[in-house]
């Protein structure tokens, strides 16, 4: 969900790549709640962390706890930001339950990478 936000809000001004500790797939659900709102995330791949790509960012930003604990040592000169939105992956409950838990991780995220894209921008 991220890499769909920082896509879409920040063409033409950022370059984004997006991996994780695992590449295990785009959820389901994300597509859903991303395409209620007028984002296609169906085409984006799960990929695991690239050492040499990694080396080359100008931010990195964890999403989790697992990843703020798990990722690889940030190389130096590279500002790190971690946003602790709690993963929905693993709710259960009602699918009506479910749902929610990804919509409210969605808007989490999407006011996190508008304010960074503002930051930016300034």
């Amino acid at each position: 969900m991220a890499e769909g936000f920082a896509k879409e809000f920040g063409k033409g001004l950022i370059e984004v790549h997006s991996a994780g500790l695992m590449a295990a797939g785009v959820h389901k659900r994300a597509i859903a709640v991303m395409k209620e709102i007028g984002i296609d995330i169906s085409e984006q791949k799960s990929k695991s962390i690239d050492l040499y790509l990694l080396g080359q960012m100008d931010i990195i930003i964890t999403l989790c706890e697992n990843a703020e604990v798990a990722c690889p040592t940030t190389p130096s000169g590279i500002k790190r930001i971690h946003w602790p939105i709690k993963d929905p992956v693993g709710t259960i409950g009602t699918e009506e339950d479910i749902m929610r838990e990804f919509r409210r991780a969605r808007d989490e995220i999407k006011e996190k990478v508008q304010d960074l894209i503002e930051e930016i921008a300034a």
